[in-house]
């Protein structure tokens, strides 16, 4: 059990966000629930107090990481209420526009890049900040990179491009974080069962063209190995850490 320690959990109303803030509560952390949507964040608080009597070691604050002063703000309530932040799972983000990217508008491409990489920096920055001056000095960053980090799907420029420089960004930041004990690393998700990933279940575009249905795996999976990776010390870090539907197309040709 981690009773002592604080946990940030960004895009935590739903999806793998939610299974990773109550798998954290469920360990003793007292968690930090930010999002957009304040009811969401009101309803993971509530399972969190059902299912664990966790409630007074849940915070939420309503969040647009695209909004620095808003990031700001964030990681000051935590410290506010909490004294410190042990880590971060640097989680929220969104995926492609619909239809081929030659349809796309300028703005659906920044709208992408401003969730998935300006919001990530964003929130890694502050949470180095608060690390590096908080007492004993340290802690751990986890990035929600994807598979999408390695191998694209047809029409996904904006989310492929945007976890690609995610990884970059979890490379830099890990060599960075030596300095004030700030382990990061990365975890690479391959179809979780989420509203992102539910149309994998009717079938979604192949690199060969075909359309086919993926098998799915349940978030909480996925919640087991954030739980390992922040479980570690920090003289330990896993930089980057594949979970994934074990039968999905990912590992091979076609």
């Amino acid at each position: 059990m981690n009773a002592e320690k604080v946990a940030v959990v960004t895009g935590a109303g739903s999806g793998i966000g939610k299974a990773v803030a109550l798998a954290l509560a469920g360990n003793g952390y007292c968690v930090v629930l930010a999002g957009r949507r304040a009811a969401l964040l009101e309803e993971v608080a509530a399972q969190a107090q059902a299912s664990f009597g966790a409630g007074a070691r849940m915070l939420c604050v309503p969040t647009d990481v695209c909004d620095p002063a808003a990031v700001e703000s964030l990681f000051a309530q935590a410290v506010a209420r909490f004294g410190r932040v042990d880590l971060l799972f640097n989680n929220a983000g969104r995926g492609n526009p619909p239809g081929s990217f030659l349809d796309w508008t300028p703005q659906q491409w920044r709208d992408v890049v401003d969730v998935n990489l300006n919001g990530m920096f964003y929130c890694l920055q502050q949470a180095f900040r608060t690390m590096r001056d908080q007492t004993p000095q340290g802690g751990r960053i986890i990035n929600n990179g994807s598979i999408s980090a390695h191998a694209p799907r047809p029409n996904s420029a904006a989310y492929t491009a945007t976890k690609h420089a995610v990884m970059g960004l979890t490379k830099t930041a890990a060599l960075d974080g030596r300095a004030y004990n700030v382990a990061v690393g990365q975890i690479d998700i391959g179809n979780a069962m989420t509203d992102l990933a539910s149309r994998m279940a009717k079938g979604v575009p192949q690199a060969n063209g075909e359309i086919a249905i993926e098998p799915l795996m349940d978030a909480d999976i996925v919640a087991q190995s954030v739980l390992y990776m922040a479980s570690l010390p920090l003289e330990a870090n896993v930089l980057f850490h594949t979970v994934m539907a074990t039968r999905m197309p990912f590992v091979g040709r076609g």
